[in-house]
């Protein structure tokens, strides 16, 4: 894969990952700053990580697996792995300024 192709796939990623949402907020993931690193090889693998807004949030039985189904579902990836951190901690200050604006954080 080129560069240029691999820069493409990692847009796809990320619009990928803007398709989901924590079903307690009505706003993506991405936006709301839970996404913490997208790594695109020229392979074709991805590796994502990512944070949930709480350690005891019930969504980390089901968010990951969703990001990793919806990057899996992009024809140019080989492999996709989703890690889970709680370092650092997610705050709100991680949010888009879109985010923080459709949830009234001002």
């Amino acid at each position: 894969m080129s560069a240029v192709e691999t820069i493409q796939l990692h847009d796809k990623v990320l619009d990928a990952i803007r398709t989901c949402y924590d079903p307690e907020i009505p706003v993506n993931i991405y936006e709301l700053g839970l996404i913490y690193e997208v790594k695109v090889e020229p392979t074709g693998s991805v590796y994502v990580k990512m944070t949930l807004t709480s350690p005891g949030c019930p969504s980390i039985y089901s968010l990951p697996g969703e990001v990793e189904d919806k990057i899996r579902r992009i024809p140019e990836t080989q492999d996709v792995r989703v890690e889970v951190t709680w370092e650092p901690p997610w705050e709100p200050s991680r949010m888009s300024e879109a985010a923080r604006l459709q949830l009234g954080f001002f």
